[in-house]
């Protein structure tokens, strides 16, 4: 069972089966791109999108339109299609073009870098407001995805129904110098060890440690 007494243990040990993976894709795009704007967008365009889709998708429409006042004058029609194969494009569209504009008029272009005004964004959800102001602001918050969702529940860290319950309990016990990170290592974790069907716990660092809550199957 991973506690508070052995989290700093367990961390280390997920830091160490992590390193010779390649950071996420959007952590990449993120990297190089280095604008609040660009953190929030493809955070949009992810809903039930892979992310490898989400960035060739955010690349494309970076490099035809980098500025918020560029995106403006993209025909509605247009962006739909250029965000077509992530999915739900309509309603992406539509709120990229929304908060653009939100962004433009209400906050002089930049983008707000507290979790509070990004929730009035529209589609904006915890997940993104976190990951925005931690990628982007380097504030502290914690991104709950599926992965640090799944992985804490799994280890026995916490006992939530949801990610916006997991964010609640982290915030209470997870020492504050791993909220920024946490994301990024149990991403990168989830992606290629702690697996959502058939982990490889046979392999797994943590096996000692893990109770492996709710799996049925491993390798």
């Amino acid at each position: 069972m991973v506690n508070n007494s052995n989290i700093e243990r367990v961390i280390g040990l997920v830091k160490e089966s992590v390193k010779k993976y390649k950071a996420p894709v959007l952590e990449r795009f993120n990297d190089e791109i280095k604008d609040p704007f660009w953190v929030l967008i493809p955070c949009i365009l992810s809903l039930r999108s892979k992310d490898e889709t989400t960035a060739v998708v955010a690349r494309r429409l970076y490099n035809f339109a980098p500025r918020p006042e560029d995106i403006l004058k993209i025909p509605q029609a247009q962006l739909e299609k250029m965000l077509y194969s992530t999915g739900f494009y309509r309603q992406k569209a539509k709120s990229v073009s929304q908060i653009t504009k939100l962004i433009i008029e209400k906050y002089k272009g930049q983008v707000p870098d507290t979790i509070e005004e990004l929730l009035t964004l529209p589609g904006v959800g915890r997940k993104t407001a976190n990951l925005v102001v931690t990628v982007a602001f380097k504030k502290p918050g914690i991104c709950v995805d599926t992965h640090v969702h799944k992985i804490c529940n799994r280890w026995g860290y916490v006992k939530t129904k949801n990610a916006d319950e997991t964010e609640m309990k982290l915030r209470k016990i997870l020492p504050k110098k791993y909220w920024i990170k946490i994301n990024y290592w149990l991403v990168l974790y989830g992606q290629n060890i702690c697996l959502s069907v058939s982990p490889k716990c046979s392999g797994c660092l943590l096996f000692s440690y893990c109770p492996r809550i709710g799996v049925k199957k491993s390798r």
